[in-house]
């Protein structure tokens, strides 16, 4: 799991960025109007719709916009109609990459996702290629300015976690859980006044590859260019890049 808190790091900071230039409310309309589709409009029943609302009110999203969201996916007035896909294929140095889109074109997708990978030293492969290596798994951060490290291990062992960490060069604490399990351990830490810093359903790769150099800025490039994409949903990739590197390359 190590390296994937730092890419998150990334991943967040560029959230913000991202707000600016409206790719943040596109791939959260996207999403309310698949969940909404696949599982109706009754929150209290669609644990996805619910992850989707609650991102798009932290992004600032207008009610209006969200509301409208949830009726394209009931049908309730036209919209696009989109399809989920997902792509695996191999960036520097072999690093295993999945790529999941929401898209209303995967002719134009698919060719788009695979001149990302051909540019940024990469190939995109078939289904199945890669996907072995990971597990999906829910992954909670908690800032370490939220709670001392006692209190948060208490509590998750309360909720039955799979997994914690808290590494030395990293300013939260990681909490690995099944994915059915993570709006559990989601209400326990409310339960106990801890804030949550992020929240997501993940693919963790069961091994990882050290990258540096320029497989290293490659890498990011190629990340970076996929996570542009209005279609690109998620990015999953089993690389690791020392603390140092990431300074580095950052600068």
């Amino acid at each position: 799991m190590s390296g994937h808190n730092k890419w998150a790091s990334i991943k967040h900071k560029k959230a913000a960025t991202d707000a600016k230039k409206g790719k943040v409310f596109t791939k959260i309309i996207r999403e309310i109007v698949v969940a909404t589709k696949e599982s109706g409009a009754q929150i209290e029943n669609n644990a996805r719709l619910r992850k989707a609302i609650e991102d798009a009110k932290e992004a600032n999203m207008p009610q209006d916009n969200i509301k409208k969201a949830i009726q394209r996916g009931t049908g309730e007035i036209p919209g696009a109609v989109y399809e989920e896909m997902v792509y695996e294929g191999y960036g520097p140095a072999g690093v295993a990459l999945i790529v999941e889109v929401t898209t209303d074109n995967k002719n134009r997708t698919a060719s788009d996702i695979r001149k990302m990978f051909s540019s940024h030293n990469g190939n995109l492969g078939e289904a199945g290629c890669v996907g072995w290596m990971f597990e999906r798994k829910g992954y909670i951060t908690v800032k370490k300015s939220a709670a001392d490290e006692e209190t948060i291990m208490n509590t998750v062992l309360e909720a039955e976690v799979e997994d914690f960490k808290s590494e030395t060069d990293s300013d939260v604490y990681e909490i690995i859980t099944l994915p059915s399990d993570l709006e559990t351990v989601k209400n326990v830490l409310k339960e106990k006044n801890i804030a949550v810093e992020s929240i997501e359903v993940t693919m963790v790769p069961q091994t990882q590859i050290a990258l540096k150099g320029d497989n290293a800025k490659n890498m990011l490039k190629l990340v970076d260019a996929l996570e542009e994409h209005d279609d690109v949903k998620n990015v999953y990739a089993n690389f690791d890049i020392s603390s140092e590197d990431m300074e580095k390359l950052n600068a």
